[in-house]
């Protein structure tokens, strides 16, 4: 990784000691975290009402599966092609062309619901912005490394952890605020889409960066050349796969519609609130990360952090208090925080900068899985067995997957300091 280009001043940096705000004294990295703030607000917007309107429509925990598999499955797709673009293309030019995709899908979902069309037109318009999202999420992450010198990256991946948190919080609360005000989910959809217009106007506002050709055509091998360097470092793969497994049976995030409805009865104001109890936890977890060294002994606080997050998702389902599940699943983000920061670190200082896109895209594939076929997986076992088993079985696997990783992968076990990467 490299220092930011000369042409830009860095700040001044504190004479000694632990800078907290060290990335933030970059100007296009605040610009570039501002603008994904922005986005990422927007989007939760979108998720928080397009899962209450599609389970108010149908009543069905099978029609939410389908919104998680409409979402992965592009990130599935599409991940390593996406992966050479962030490679060989300029990366901003890429994180705005998804925005503009991003913004225009925000448009439809207001008609959809304004049209009372048929839910599958919502899945489609799902299924673009989950395209969009595969191209976006490894071109965002290869670009941060070009903002902030090297020594306080692991700052940076904080602050963006932090923001993104933040969004959580924001946007799932304020689409279900307005939902409950408005009655419907339409003017949802359109605040969203002008959130893709500020993240697009922020980031036409950044420096652009000059981009060194290489000149090569996508080939199998160039796709597949993330994987081969993933097999020659058992340290990112084993975060990347703990992460992977541990949110894909842990994540109850798909079913909380249902607890929010049909088990604490508390309506889409609390289902927003729910939905961002886990971010709350994450950025209160980001501020302090953020105030003190690098964490030492990552791997094996990344190991108990997931286990404990496995052990809150068990209480979270079996709680039929409303207060109780707020505190569990603040816990959840508080403890996965930890595992954001050190796997992303992890992936990108360890990544040659010619190869940070690919790698990138499957550390964006690992989410994606981890995250929507996690809803997906969430809620076909709902549809099965009940939502109470789906989400405390997964919380056990969890835990068990913590204990499999951490005796496959002793390299991740041991890893120490992130200020030594």
């Amino acid at each position: 990784m490299s220092d930011p280009p000369a042409d830009i001043e860095a700040p001044p940096r504190r004479r000694s000691g632990h800078d907290p705000w060290g990335a933030l004294r970059f100007r296009d990295c605040r610009l570039l975290l501002s603008g994904s703030l922005a986005g990422n607000i927007g989007i939760q917007m979108q998720m928080t009402a397009i899962e209450w309107e599609v389970y108010d429509r149908t009543g069905s925990a099978l029609a939410l599966a389908w919104i998680g598999l409409a979402q992965v499955l592009p990130v599935i797709l599409l991940s390593l092609p996406a992966g050479h673009v962030a490679d060989h293309c300029e990366r901003r030019r890429v994180v705005m062309l998804t925005q503009l995709a991003i913004g225009l899908c925000g448009l439809g979902l207001a008609a959809f619901s304004a049209g009372g069309l048929h839910v599958g037109v919502a899945y489609a318009l799902l299924l673009v912005i989950g395209c969009a999202r595969a191209f976006m999420h490894p071109a965002r992450a290869a670009l941060l490394t070009h903002l902030v010198p090297r020594e306080i990256f692991s700052n940076a991946v904080t602050w963006s952890s932090g923001a993104y948190h933040t969004a959580l919080v924001a946007g799932p609360a304020a689409g279900g605020l307005l939902i409950g005000l408005l009655g419907r989910p339409a003017p949802v959809y359109l605040l969203g889409a002008g959130a893709s217009g500020v993240y697009l106007l922020l980031l036409g506002m950044m420096r652009p960066r000059p981009v060194t050709a290489s000149g090569r055509s996508i080939t199998l091998a160039s796709l597949a050349a993330g994987i081969g360097f993933l097999r020659r470092r058992p340290v990112i793969l084993g975060a990347m796969s703990l992460d992977l497994f541990a949110v894909l049976f842990g994540g109850a995030v798909f079913l909380l519609p249902i607890y929010a409805k049909d088990i604490l009865r508390v309506g889409p104001e609390g289902l927003g609130w729910l939905r961002a109890a886990p971010a709350v936890g994450s950025i209160a977890m980001s501020f302090l990360i953020a105030w003190r060294p690098p964490i030492e002994k990552a791997g094996r606080a990344m190991l108990w952090a997931v286990a404990g997050f496995g052990a809150a998702t068990v209480v979270f389902g079996f709680s039929k208090s409303y207060p109780l599940s707020l505190a569990m699943l603040f816990l959840t983000g508080f403890l996965d925080s930890i595992s954001v920061v050190v796997r992303h670190t992890l992936v990108q200082m360890l990544t040659p900068d010619d190869m940070r896109g690919r790698v990138s895209a499957i550390n964006a594939m690992f989410i994606g899985a981890s995250n929507e076929l996690g809803g997906f997986e969430s809620g076909l076992v709902a549809h099965l067995a009940g939502p109470v088993f789906s989400v405390v079985s997964g919380g056990v696997a969890a835990v068990v997957v913590v204990g499999i990783v951490a005796v496959a992968c002793p390299q991740l076990r041991r890893f120490g300091s992130l200020s030594k990467l």
